[in-house]
């Protein structure tokens, strides 16, 4: 009698495990940097609507706001990762400010670290740093 073993050896298990974890193993940080660029958007999208804000009140006022004159005081962006900050407020311009927490910190783009992140206005001139980030 001539019997067919069906199933699998255990070198070919062990050659899709190490397969697998070679694959896991590239996979995981590529996957963690689209992560951190995605969470990036908590803070551009969150000084934008801060300097659409700060116009709004500058159009009521003689200076623009600080932190809880235009964002009612919030010291995070909505999704908590990043920490806000208004400084130098006059009549021609301000600083807003969003610095990473956590594991975002570790975010860049082609090298460049993105943070902290920042909206300059001066004299009705812009400016956002890092200029790669946004």
């Amino acid at each position: 009698m001539n019997r067919v073993k069906k199933g699998f050896t255990l070198i070919e298990l062990m050659i899709t495990v190490v397969i697998m974890a070679i694959l896991l193993a590239i996979s995981i940080p590529m996957f963690t940097d689209q992560l951190r660029k995605s969470r990036r958007y908590d803070a551009t999208s969150t000084l934008l609507s801060m300097e659409q804000e700060q116009e709004l009140y500058r159009t009521n006022n003689t200076t623009y706001g600080t932190l809880a004159q235009i964002w009612g005081g919030a010291g995070t962006t909505p999704g908590g990762r990043y920490t806000l900050t208004v400084t130098t407020p006059t009549s021609t311009g301000y600083v807003l400010t969003a610095t990473a927490i956590g594991d975002q910190a570790n975010d860049d783009e082609n090298g460049v670290i993105c943070t902290p992140m920042s909206v300059t206005v001066t004299n009705v001139a812009t400016t956002r740093t890092p200029a790669a980030c946004w």
